[in-house]
């Protein structure tokens, strides 16, 4: 069997999309499944970085493309590294991909799906979706006016077009699910199959500590004595940066509590001038930490802060959840509550949910779970154990290879034969 992915970004780079690639293509990998990889020469954080055009990462081929350079930061520049990049993969795929091949195409760039599924139709392989977000929707509900209404129907029945062409469509969650079912992609060609961690690179904490955990991160910072509320990952405009603030005022009296940010993103920037401007003392931004560096930045907080807008539940799932709960930390989720994430931890009981723009509240429960010791190490856990149930690696992978034995039809490779019970069990929909 031979698997062909399409995304912007692949190993090294440490953006959330590349990194749940890299983790699926190593586990393909190892069970003896020819891997490879169609990207950018690009880094997320680093349009002009340079690298080789042709490579093998852990047995993975990778194959970049050349694109334009603008970069994330203006519309005109991004919609140009799009454009180039569409069709230096279109060539690229052209090249790479023979009858019989699966092609896997991720969301970055955006209807990628649609170079993707010419090019199946043309060399005869079969294409799965994974949706990591849902275009054009997405640019809709963050920049509304931005697409003339006849260009959003235009997109959307291209996206269509290329989800119906496809074998399966991977979806995050069961409101993502439910909305391509709302636009037409027939039952059976979608396979809920939620991200999650590789705990290679969690850290938890021994749940019988009464005390603030000792990591390096603490001690390069001189943080070590103080309760730590963290951020870690994009703060883009998907994400809510003011009620974050406005519970750092409310709290900046406190000097036990830190907030620390880590990462990047359009709202993160932003935020951290805004602290300079009136000299808020209780924030502390750094950048991305290395993969190899994440077991000790996600111990480093007390607990964890994640967020979404509202209007972008059922097209964005928040992948730093799983990350956070793999390591044992509460999570203080700001967005829908009545959403989908809010559900899930409302339900294991790993933390709290608040409304954006509840600063109160969110600076509560944090007030909470700094006084009550035994409360933060239960929460954090509640949410280990339903990372261990529902959100490994492991668990994701098995997942994906009962649908690569249906779209291949191909019971040759023993890594990929199951039951027929465990196949059902696998790819239900709504299944995890």
């Amino acid at each position: 069997m031979r698997v062909v992915f399409i995304n912007r970004y692949f190993a090294p780079d440490i953006s959330a999309t590349s990194q749940l690639l890299t983790d699926l293509a190593q586990r393909f990998v190892e069970q003896k499944i020819e891997v490879h990889v169609v990207c950018s020469r690009q880094l997320y954080g680093d349009s002009h970085a340079k690298l080789i055009a042709e490579a093998t990462i852990g047995g993975v081929h990778v194959h970049r493309v050349r694109t334009t350079r603008f970069g994330r930061q203006k519309l005109l520049g991004r919609a140009c590294d799009y454009l180039t990049f569409y069709l230096s993969a279109l060539v690229s795929l052209l090249r790479i991909v023979r009858r019989g091949d699966v092609v896997i195409a991720k969301t970055d760039p955006p209807l990628i799906s649609v170079v993707a599924a010419c090019v199946t139709k043309l060399r005869g392989a079969r294409l799965i979706n994974w949706l990591q977000d849902v275009f054009p929707e997405v640019a809709r509900a963050l920049q509304p006016g931005t697409l003339p209404p006849w260009l959003h129907r235009c997109l959307q029945w291209l996206r269509d077009r290329s989800l119906q062409m496809a074998e399966r469509n991977v979806v995050l969650g069961e409101r993502m699910q439910r909305h391509c079912l709302l636009r037409g992609i027939p039952p059976s060609k979608l396979v809920v199959i939620e991200n999650w961690a590789d705990d290679t690179h969690t850290l938890r904490i021994d749940s019988s500590a009464n005390q603030s955990p000792t990591t390096q991160l603490r001690a390069e910072l001189k943080l070590t004595n103080k309760f730590i509320v963290g951020y870690s990952g994009n703060l883009g405009r998907a994400h809510d940066s003011t009620t974050i603030l406005q519970a750092a005022t409310l709290l900046a009296s406190n000097s036990e509590i830190v907030f620390l940010m880590i990462g990047g993103g359009a709202q993160m920037d932003a935020l951290k001038l805004t602290v300079e401007r009136y000299g808020l003392k209780n924030m502390v931004f750094i950048d991305y930490r290395p993969r190899e560096s994440l077991a000790d930045s996600l111990a480093t907080a007390d607990v964890h802060l994640a967020c979404l807008l509202p209007s972008l539940e059922g097209f964005i799932v928040p992948s730093k959840f799983y990350g956070i709960i793999a390591a044992a930390r509460p999570v203080l989720f700001i967005g829908d509550t009545d959403g989908e994430l809010a559900h899930v931890i409302h339900r294991a009981g790993c933390g709290y949910a608040v409304e954006i723009g509840e600063a109160a509240a969110l600076a509560a429960h944090i007030e909470t779970f700094r006084t009550d010791t035994a409360l933060r190490l239960e929460a954090g856990a509640r949410g280990r154990r339903l990372f261990e149930r529902q959100f490994t690696i492991d668990a994701a992978a098995e997942k994906w290879f009962a649908v690569l034995a249906e779209v291949s039809q191909d019971q040759s490779n023993p890594s990929l034969k199951i039951n027929a019970s465990e196949k059902q069990d696998a790819v239900r929909i709504g299944a995890g």
